[in-house]
């Protein structure tokens, strides 16, 4: 399925590669995966905790040749009844001669939904810069979306229906943790929504079985599940591009490694640093 195009750079997309996996909000008409169960008011078990951090290294590749291009990190807040997830990208000195970018999102969960309230972001890539500001009334299915090339100017107010609970960037990344895909036979397809530059996304994700060896680059070896998502065609990837996602076979269940294609070369990011995991990491090996 061909979908509106994302308008974002060929780098710039950090936190939007871990989305395109990452984007998950099953419903629950369609999805038998077993799901966190809550009594009515009380809060799910999740799979991460206040002060987790994980940071990502990613590489480009140009003409074989594989460049640390910079680093994206994630950090999680708890905020009272709500989760405060964080992402903030930016490119290594070294690398600007080619392309800069300084990209930062920001969302708020309801802890008992998992659904956002609220999101930011601030993309500076290049010469492409946005701010926005998004509001998800979920109960009414309605999101207002507020935008402006840069924080503090005059922005410009638009708002969009959808059919059904939709997600943005980092709600679905931390959404998804909290399934257990290890249970589900390879080949599994599971639709999902999210929301992101004024549109719904119904999307789909492939589950593609575990990889129990698999080795990350000065990280080790890992016992993986291994996931292909549909993706967004568009400026940043072809119709046709496979993205490829490995996650740790473990309660913590974070993504290890992704590789893509896109517009042109491929790009890759891959875990360098954790902290503050909640579960034991017994995915490494």
């Amino acid at each position: 399925m061909k979908t509106t195009a994302i308008k974002n750079s060929t780098f710039g997309l950090y936190a939007t590669l871990i989305f395109a996996f990452m984007g998950f909000s099953p419903p629950d008409a369609v999805s038998p995966i077993s799901q966190p169960k809550k009594a009515t008011g009380q809060i799910p078990e999740v799979a991460f905790q206040n002060g987790e951090k994980l940071t990502y290294k990613i590489y480009y590749n140009l003409n074989f040749i594989w460049v640390p291009a910079g680093e994206v990190t994630f950090k999680i807040f708890d905020e009272g009844n709500q989760y405060h997830y964080q992402a903030v990208g930016e490119t290594y000195d070294s690398y600007e001669w080619f392309f800069s970018a300084k990209d930062k999102y920001d969302s708020w969960a309801d802890k008992n939904t998992l659904l956002p309230n609220y999101s930011e972001r601030s993309v500076n890539e290049g010469n492409y810069h946005i701010f926005e500001k998004i509001t998800f009334n979920q109960s009414a299915r309605k999101m207002t979306v507020w935008r402006a090339p840069k924080r503090g100017d005059a922005e410009e107010k638009t708002e969009h229906i959808v059919k059904t609970d939709c997600h943005d960037v980092l709600s679905s990344l931390y959404n998804l943790r909290n399934f257990d895909y290890g249970s589900q036979q390879a080949g599994y397809v599971v639709p999902f929504s999210i929301f992101m530059d004024k549109a719904e996304y119904p999307l789909k994700m492939n589950y593609m079985g575990k990889d129990d060896n698999k080795k990350l680059y000065k990280m080790g070896r890992y016992k993986t599940l291994k996931f292909q998502p549909q993706i967004i065609a568009g400026n940043v990837f072809k119709e046709d591009a496979q993205m490829t996602v490995w996650v740790s076979d473990d309660a913590n269940r974070i993504p290890l490694l992704i590789e893509s294609p896109v517009s042109v070369g491929s790009v890759k990011m891959v875990l360098k640093e954790y902290w503050g995991l909640k579960h034991p990491f017994e995915a490494k090996r």
